[in-house]
């Protein structure tokens, strides 16, 4: 493969992938914790393309590289950034959504962010962690539970 070839084959890589890898880190680790560590995976998946394209499971691994990577330098921050109170307007985040979120187990944050904030089916979540579908919807499940009570919130079912 040439120097041109591989580059194409990259971008190509990262623009049908990307977005879904900066979602996964960002649900792990927050916002700019998030972004920080796609930016630090997909830099050294070029760096070592010849290996990353031919894994199986490429996205996954890089995510379990940055993860695992970032766990040394994890800072805690905000996962939710809430906007300041400004009087006479409703928040547009739950002011104790990110309290209650960090009460969750990192796979039932990582579930819930990821199917209710940013839309991926329990399926998607799956195959990305690599665990039964029916992980990420108990995951998903317990986490909606306990943030409802956790928020007090009431439903209707």
């Amino acid at each position: 493969m040439t120097d041109d070839e591989a580059a194409a084959a990259f971008t190509t890589f990262v623009r049908e992938n990307g977005p879904r890898l900066k979602q996964s880190l960002i649900a792990a680790l927050g916002g700019e914790d998030g972004r920080e560590a796609t930016s630090e995976a997909l830099t050294w998946a070029w760096e070592h393309w010849g290996k990353v394209e031919t894994l199986e499971n490429p996205v996954g691994y890089l995510y379990r590289l940055a993860r695992n990577r970032s766990v040394s330098s994890f800072r805690r921050r905000p996962l939710v950034r809430t906007a300041e109170a400004d009087p006479g307007k409703e928040p547009s985040v739950e002011p104790k959504l990110d309290a209650a979120l960090s009460r969750l187990s990192e796979m039932q944050r990582m579930t819930v962010l990821l199917i209710h904030g940013f839309g991926w089916t329990y399926r998607e979540v799956a195959t990305h962690l690599g665990v039964a579908t029916g992980t990420v919807q108990t995951h998903a499940e317990r986490a909606m539970a306990k943030l409802r009570i956790d928020l007090r919130v009431e439903t209707d079912a």
